[in-house]
């Protein structure tokens, strides 16, 4: 019994000792002290006027064994400040007495607003947040750099001509009216808000040139906790209708699309259709690189298009979909897919070609297919890349040339004319050896299939690769690239 009680006398005592010591209050820290941030410099990337930035953040911690209370966090300009605090779920331009528990942190978060200005080019937006603990003053710099633009905010566009001297951003898409052309002069640089698509029902001309090329890409250029600029999926892409006619993109790059906004319709980084009438859009594509899609690179449901050295690669979908028909000039483009942690390639090849789009698992709509594709390279990680497939009643007249194909020959629809073309599947398992294609290099490197085994039929029209270095009379590489050694 003497044991038992003694026992229990311990346990009552070690509780009692508990709640007295949980009932006591943490000391607050009256004088002195010190803070201290996880960053020296808040910076945000280029944020466009007029437009909010992603949030950025940093954490403030109390090094001191007692709790301390920071009587305020405030921006030095005040109210006038372009940037906006919320630290630990209370926003404001000022916020007052944040408590913090020893050897804890508050997390601050920021973002910055910056008005317009009559600047054309990138400038500086400066601030610093001042804490202040026990009357003492502990500052963070806070910059932003600043870049005006031209906004198209859910318009329409007649017949123009752009300037250079600042960006155009187009919010909640844009729509290049009937009848009425676009013309982009090199140098342009185009930012597609979330979600916004380039409609275009007339004519687009985009005359990007090798030194000055025109890029379209989305308007958040200040995502750098993701580790690169390029996010696929930031816009919608280019949609041309069937009414649309001549267009001409010239050394152009179109990245980081292909979703399929709150319009609807199909995800790719580049469509063009036919209507009902049998009309349909017109492109030609002249040293175009199309990249990191969240959908199709290239989705074509009937249209007309002709390319000559361009790259399409890194598409969650086909970089190359040509569905229902259509009329189709390729000539040393590459097509190439390979997932990583952003793209998944996992069920979708690099390429199809069908002369019918299946509406569900009995019907369909056809239309007449005829496609060429020369010098052309379609690749990818899985075991087959290419898809040929065709429905009775339809025409389907479509020519592989001195291609590299990741597929087997008879695994291609044997209608399909094949000329000179490579397989992976060939004696010798020909290989294009890219240089890099983790880091979107589709360069050869020695002993690549696609060195000198392209048809010299297309070097009178394309002399130039789409680095605009020679190609080699007689000896033509297969691809958009030619090598040099």
């Amino acid at each position: 019994m003497h044991y038992r009680f003694s026992y229990f006398l311990l346990i009552t005592l070690i509780i009692t000792a508990a709640i007295s010591s949980s009932c006591k209050k943490t000391k607050l820290l009256t004088t002195g002290g010190e803070l201290k941030f996880s960053t020296d410099t808040l910076t945000f990337d280029t944020v466009f006027t007029a437009q909010g930035s992603f949030t950025n953040s940093f954490v403030i911690y109390n090094p001191q064994n007692e709790k301390i209370k920071i009587s305020s966090i405030r921006m030095a300009s005040g109210d006038g400040s372009y940037f906006h605090l919320n630290v630990d779920g209370y926003p404001g331009k000022t916020i007052t007495d944040i408590e913090i528990a020893p050897h804890d942190s508050a997390f601050v978060f920021a973002t910055v607003k910056i008005d317009p200005t009559n600047e054309n080019t990138p400038f500086v937006v400066e601030d610093k947040m001042i804490a202040t603990l026990n009357g003492n003053n502990y500052e963070l710099p806070f910059t932003a750099y600043g870049q005006n633009a031209h906004y198209i905010v859910a318009d329409t566009i007649p017949t123009q001509t752009w300037l250079t001297d600042k960006p155009y951003v187009i919010i909640h898409s844009a729509l290049v009216l009937p009848n009425a052309t676009l013309t982009i002069p090199a140098g342009c640089q185009v930012y597609m808000h979330a979600d916004s698509r380039l409609y275009v029902a007339g004519t687009l001309k985009v005359n990007g040139t090798k030194a000055d090329s025109v890029i379209f890409q989305g308007d958040r250029i200040d995502r750098n906790y993701f580790g690169y600029e390029g996010y696929p999926g930031e816009w919608a892409g280019l949609y041309f209708f069937a009414s649309s006619k001549n267009n001409v993109l010239q050394y152009t790059i179109i990245q980081n699309c292909g979703n399929s906004n709150r319009d609807g319709g199909y995800p790719a980084a580049l469509y063009a259709e036919k209507d009902s009438t049998g009309s349909a859009a017109e492109v030609f594509l002249d040293h175009v690189t199309i990249q990191n899609s969240i959908g199709y690179g290239i989705l074509s449901i009937g249209g007309h298009i002709t390319a000559e050295n361009c790259l399409v690669h890194t598409c969650g979908a086909e970089a190359l979909a040509l569905i229902q028909g259509g009329t189709y000039d390729f000539k040393n483009c590459d097509f190439v897919v390979f997932g990583n942690d952003k793209v998944s390639h996992v069920q979708e090849p690099t390429a199809a070609i069908l002369n019918y789009l299946q509406i569900d698992d009995t019907h369909y709509i056809g239309g007449d297919m005829n496609a060429t594709l020369t010098n052309c390279v379609i690749w990818g990680s899985l075991e087959n890349e290419l898809v040929c497939n065709k429905r009775d009643g339809y025409a389907y007249n479509v020519t592989l040339n001195h291609c590299l194909v990741k597929d087997g020959p008879d695994a291609i629809d044997n209608s399909v004319v094949k000329n000179g073309c490579m397989f992976n599947t060939d004696a010798g398992s020909p290989d294009p050896r890219f240089a890099d294609y983790n880091k979107f290099d589709f360069h050869a490197t020695p002993g690549s299939a696609m060195i000198d085994n392209g048809s010299n039929v297309t070097f009178l029209g394309l002399p130039n690769d789409l680095d605009d270095k020679p190609r080699v009379n007689n000896i033509i590489d297969i691809g958009c690239y030619e090598y040099q050694d």
